[in-house]
């Protein structure tokens, strides 16, 4: 994509209010079609690194208990780039909390992306990849949620939204106004199925970039944005699950991220520039996860070793109760009488078992409704905890 002066993704123009708002062009623009050769050799490297993800994944038992952790800890960390507090931990606790762990109000943020990521994962084997599918994700994500307010969830936005500032007039962005988004949300429609000559991860970095331009929701276009991503791979076929999440690699260069996004949208449009930064992210997420998912699977043979040991009976009903725990590394006494369909009593003898086997340890010092954690599994998610427990050890 070569360096060009001249507007590319569209250009600033003045509206009534007095401020200028950015006006797309026909997307994409002719001129996009050329991909530099540097970014042709970054995206043949990504696209490696995902086929081999995909080869893992595809071969992973009880792959739906650890596509939960992934989902949440995406939901984490896009929620924290828009200002959560709420950290993976809290999501974590947030399934069996009671009056012993206070939460922070903003984990509903969180459990809401999580609940919109897990109902996109289904809806999308029964509608195709389009604005009706995104309207309902953002629906998902929206209703009832700590900062609902005003959002309109499921509705494209009737009025001229902004980034940064007081008003349109100082705001580091003004996307379209609502006349022009919905032309530019056509356009981003049929890019989207379009039989096209662009190189697919190249594909999902412009929809996600685009999107982010148009903002066409009042609030949650970030989350739906970075959520359209893993889907989109998905959806075209590139993962048959959805295990290769963006929000940690952008919250961990979230400056970066904002100006790579900011350089994508202004009349000079560093095109190049925003993919780049992309394929590097699919780079270094694809490859962390080829390592966890690696680490989870040896993790899951020991951990089947240890457990076979107890004896045929005791053995099967554990072991389900083991695999839950892929899914929710948190419990206390109330999740395993659900797994097993054992009395309290019998719950707390499960738990006792695996504590002796160094699977679950107690989470928190609280005697009355005491929780535990699977410790060994949820640190390949949390690196802070990790570190932290490897302090304590």
């Amino acid at each position: 994509m070569k360096d060009v002066k001249t507007p590319l993704i569209g250009r600033y123009v003045k509206q009534k209010g007095g401020y200028r708002a950015f006006t797309p062009f026909p997307f994409p623009p002719k001129e996009l079609l050329s991909v530099s050769p540097a970014l042709y050799k970054k995206h043949e490297e990504a696209v490696r690194l995902i086929g081999k993800l995909d080869g893992i994944t595809r071969l992973l038992p009880d792959k739906d208990f650890f596509l939960l952790m992934f989902v949440k800890k995406d939901a984490t960390y896009s929620s924290q780039i828009e200002g959560t507090k709420a950290t993976l931990q809290d999501a974590i606790v947030a399934p069996v909390s009671d009056d012993q762990f206070k939460l922070p109000p903003d984990v509903d943020d969180i459990i809401h992306y999580i609940n919109a990521t897990n109902y996109g994962a289904e809806l999308i084997k029964k509608l195709p990849l389009s604005w009706r599918y995104i309207r309902e994700m953002h629906s998902k994500l929206m209703e009832g949620a700590r900062a609902t307010q005003h959002a309109y969830p499921g509705e494209f936005r009737k009025t001229q939204n902004w980034i940064g500032g007081k008003s349109p007039k100082d705001a580091t962005f003004v996307p379209p106004a609502p006349a022009d988004m919905n032309d530019a949300l056509g356009d981003l429609e049929k890019f989207i199925h379009a039989k096209d000559r662009y190189p697919s991860l190249i594909k999902a970095g412009l929809l996600h970039a685009q999107f982010e331009t148009i903002h066409p929701f009042v609030d949650g276009n970030g989350r739906t944005g970075r959520m359209l991503i893993t889907l989109f791979l998905h959806y075209s076929g590139l993962l048959e699950l959805p295990v290769l999440y963006l929000s940690s690699y952008f919250k961990k260069h979230q400056k970066l991220y904002y100006q790579k996004l900011n350089a994508y949208h202004e009349e000079d449009s560093d095109v190049d520039g925003w993919l780049k930064f992309f394929l590097e992210g699919i780079i270094e997420m694809a490859d962390s996860s080829i390592e966890t998912c690696g680490k989870i699977t040896d993790l899951r043979d020991r951990d089947f070793e240890k457990v076979q040991e107890l004896g045929a009976q005791t053995a099967s009903t554990t072991l389900g109760v083991v695999r839950h725990l892929f899914g929710q590394p948190v419990v206390g006494v109330a999740e395993v009488v659900k797994w097993s369909g054992y009395s309290r009593q019998g719950a707390y003898n499960m738990i006792k078992r695996l504590i002796d086997l160094k699977i679950l340890e107690p989470f928190g010092d609280s005697k009355y409704g005491q929780k535990y954690i699977y410790g060994d599994y949820y640190a390949l998610f949390d690196e802070d905890f990790a570190k932290e427990r490897k302090k304590k050890k």
